[in-house]
């Protein structure tokens, strides 16, 4: 399902987030999907410390994702009134894909945390690009999810390890809407050393 784009140049400046709940099947194959991973895996990594991992929810699995989010919602709400409960199955169960990206940097390495945090954030965006260069949607979410020990803890995070974001891909159900972008003078500017 390769999208036709003339240029990588057109492909970069032509990716926009897909909304989770408006994407549609198909999803990626597993091919796909190894393709996909295998893109977001080359990505600056200072040390080669590989310091990000990716969970692949499958679509039978999204029954399980979502009672394992709804214990840790229960869990959250005694906490923080501000999570709502009714949103979690919709969360859970949106996009025909789910990729759980952690971040699992390594403290006592001499690279810095902050660099190995960067290159999993890197990755997540190169996991985006992926599935856009194949013709499908991506939307990288956060949310109370993220945050949660509880959920971090059921795919595997140990330590400073955090999740990235969930990465949910499918086939735009409608016609993704351009948002509005910074202006270039707004977010740019040249270097004026001081004299």
């Amino acid at each position: 399902m390769l999208n036709d784009l003339t240029s990588p140049l057109t492909h970069l400046l032509s990716r926009r987030t897909a909304k989770a709940k408006d994407m549609v099947a198909p999803g990626p194959s597993d091919d796909e999907m190894r393709t996909i991973l295998t893109a977001a895996m080359r990505t600056p990594d200072h040390g080669k410390l590989a310091p990000w991992r990716f969970v692949i929810v499958g679509a039978d699995q999204r029954d399980a994702f979502n009672t394992m989010l709804q214990c840790a919602a229960r869990s959250e709400v005694a906490r923080d009134a501000k999570t709502d409960i009714a949103a979690v199955t919709q969360f859970a169960m949106q996009a025909p894909a789910l990729v759980v990206a952690l971040s699992t940097p390594q403290s006592s390495h001499k690279i810095p945390l902050w660099e190995q945090q960067l290159s999993a954030g890197a990755a997540c965006m190169n996991l985006a690009h992926a599935a856009h260069a194949l013709g499908y949607g991506a939307c990288w979410l956060t949310g109370w999810p993220a945050y949660s020990a509880d959920v971090a803890a059921a795919f595997g995070a140990q330590g400073e390890d955090r999740i990235a974001g969930f990465i949910f891909i499918g086939t735009p159900g409608r016609e993704i809407e351009e948002r509005p972008r910074p202006d270039y003078d707004a977010v740019v500017r040249k270097w004026e050393p001081s004299a």
